[in-house]
């Protein structure tokens, strides 16, 4: 097992136990896209296309599903954002995620999927272009991954030319500070004693964090 895989692997089920009491209650962020004039769009992705030898596949903590994605921190985050989901949102199989992928020219997202910092989650049950396939409590549950996150990480749901409700992918460069600042956060859940206890995303103060992120986020989709 790889230096990576370890650093993500023991963090699930303490964070899906803390939220499900609050699940029945909880209310969407709520947030509407402003008009597409409002503020610039969201620029092509970050990340190059990834060398072969910088790629790894990684299981997805709890599920039958792996993933291939660029090592490094990178892969700490989006495996942090797969196992949320799994454990928060829905179930994933072995074949509902897809990381570095070689797809055709001119399909949505493939520069994303050639750099190996992009996952396509259930893309048959999110599919590219169509919106509404999240509940209110599973929209709020992806809005405070992405405030975990820290703004490294971008959701497809707020593309406004190619929506895409499973699609997430770095939005930084691979050297980021952020990004080494984000994975070094997730991997000190996992190695600091009682730190990366299971938090509750529809606590005030996270749910704040999470609309200030979106509507900055939703401004530039």
């Amino acid at each position: 097992m790889n230096e990576t895989t370890e650093d993500v692997g023991r963090l699930g089920r303490r964070r899906f136990l803390a939220i499900t009491g609050g699940l029945a209650a909880a209310v969407s962020v709520g947030l509407s896209a402003p008009p597409a004039s409002a503020a610039p769009s969201a620029g092509p992705p970050a990340n190059p296309p990834a060398r072969p030898d910088a790629l790894a596949t990684y299981p997805v903590e709890g599920s039958n599903a792996s993933v291939t994605l660029l090592s490094g921190p990178s892969a700490v985050v989006l495996l942090h954002v797969a196992r949320r989901f799994h454990y928060e949102v829905a179930t994933l199989g072995a074949d509902d995620i897809t990381g570095y992928a070689e797809l055709p020219a001119g399909t949505p997202f493939a520069a994303d999927h050639r750099s190996g910092t992009a996952l396509a989650i259930l893309p048959s049950q999110y599919p590219a272009g169509a919106t509404g396939g999240l509940f209110p409590h599973e929209l709020a549950v992806v809005r405070d991954i992405l405030a975990e996150c820290e703004g490294v990480v971008r959701w497809g749901g707020d593309f406004r030319k190619t929506p895409k409700e499973g699609h997430f992918r770095v939005d930084v460069k691979p050297g980021d500070p952020a990004l080494a600042r984000v994975a070094d956060k997730i991997r000190g859940w996992v190695d600091g004693p009682g730190r990366g206890a299971p938090a509750d995303p529809f606590a005030p103060g996270r749910r704040q964090a999470a609309e200030r992120l979106a509507q900055r986020q939703i401004a530039t989709g």
